[in-house]
């Protein structure tokens, strides 16, 4: 199994930790890499895609130890993916050198309306030499909001927005808003903006795996008979 960055950071903040994260579920068995229950555990059916695509997920502190976390899926799947942790008044030197990086074409993947109009992009065009890295800000939607406003390294950046059509199918927290999408989900919006439609619809059925599997954790159900597993693996095999 490939470890990815999201696996390393989690490792990173939990050394650094001075007293256990109390997430609810905490007593659980978990694996430590797809947070599932042991016995959910889906690190085999990870999926392998290409993608031109990049990504950084700029996460809130405790965000990487919640186990409803979806931005380890983005990491699962593109394997240039990068994470750190935000800092409001000490931003990660390493995350500042790869957004000057000029072989990446950085975008901020917000809500347009917050954004001033001159920094929208509509679409993602890419400079000749350069290859998208999508930034994701990874947390509640009231950390996210705190993470725009007060990264000013970001503002030289386009933002880059979705209108979501369907209401979020994730249920694993309560969102503020029924159009509120899970970080997984934007990912493969923004992927299929970009115009990797296959990649997009495995990020979808993988963010689909994920939620299954978690729900019948938490509930203590039995997995449907036609699961998520079942329709990624004949996705898979078209």
């Amino acid at each position: 199994m490939r470890i990815h960055a999201v696996h390393n950071l989690y490792e990173e903040r939990l050394a650094r930790s001075t007293r256990p994260f109390r997430a609810r579920g905490c007593k659980v068995e978990r694996c430590s890499y797809c947070m599932l229950r042991e016995h959910l555990c889906i690190c085999s059916e990870k999926p392998v895609i290409k993608s031109d695509a990049a990504f950084l997920l700029v996460m809130y502190d405790d965000e990487i130890l919640k186990p409803s976390n979806t931005g380890r899926l983005i990491a699962d799947l593109f394997e240039d993916t990068f994470a750190y942790i935000w800092s409001r008044t000490e931003p990660n030197q390493e995350m500042l050198d790869l957004l000057n990086d000029p072989q990446w074409q950085p975008y901020v993947v917000f809500p347009a309306e917050y954004a001033e109009p001159e920094r929208v992009a509509e679409k993602v065009e890419i400079n000749t030499g350069k290859r998208p890295l999508f930034i994701m800000l990874d947390g509640s939607w009231a950390e996210a909001k705190k993470m725009f406003r007060k990264s000013p390294y970001l503002n030289q950046f386009p933002v880059l927005s979705i209108n979501p059509e369907k209401p979020s199918r994730y249920k694993v927290r309560e969102a503020s808003k029924e159009n509120q999408l899970g970080t997984a989900e934007v990912a493969a919006r923004i992927i299929d903006l970009y115009g990797e439609q296959r990649n997009a619809d495995v990020l979808d059925l993988w963010f689909d795996v994920f939620r299954e599997n978690y729900i019948a954790g938490k509930m203590n159900r039995m997995l449907p008979e036609e699961s998520a597993v079942k329709q990624l693996k004949a996705y898979l095999t078209t």
